[in-house]
């Protein structure tokens, strides 16, 4: 049993960055591909970013291409998401999600998931 928790989430201005973390714990990091995802009020969860476990392939939606990065550090057990020039619409609760299969952009049944963080973007 993977445990999961997001941390970094808070209120910026547009244009701002934000540095997401998620810690695991309970299992083994290493051999789990891992995905970022988000839900806005109102709105379905949607894919956001996807890493594999070795860190070599990476995935992203077309709507934070080149502004986010997604990474990892397996020593750490810990997956990241840099944030930059973050917009309004990036608002959402923001979940990290670990799976032991392969993952791609297309990917939504992950094993895993953590409770969420809240990331607000006021214009």
């Amino acid at each position: 049993q993977v445990q999961l928790v997001e941390s970094g989430g808070g209120l910026v201005q547009a244009g701002d960055s934000l540095r997401l973390s998620c810690a695991a714990s309970g299992g083994t990091f290493s051999v789990y591909n891992m995905g970022w995802f988000r839900q806005a009020p109102g709105k379905e969860r949607e894919f956001v970013a996807a890493i594999s476990w070795s860190g070599g392939r990476t995935y992203y939606a077309d709507s934070v291409k080149g502004r986010f990065t997604i990474s990892r550090d397996n020593a750490k057990n810990t997956l990241y998401l840099q944030m930059n020039s973050l917009k309004p619409e990036d608002t959402a609760v923001y979940y990290c999600a670990a799976r032991r299969g392969i993952v791609d952009a297309t990917t939504t049944t992950y094993d895993y998931w953590g409770q969420g963080t809240q990331v607000t973007v006021s214009s």
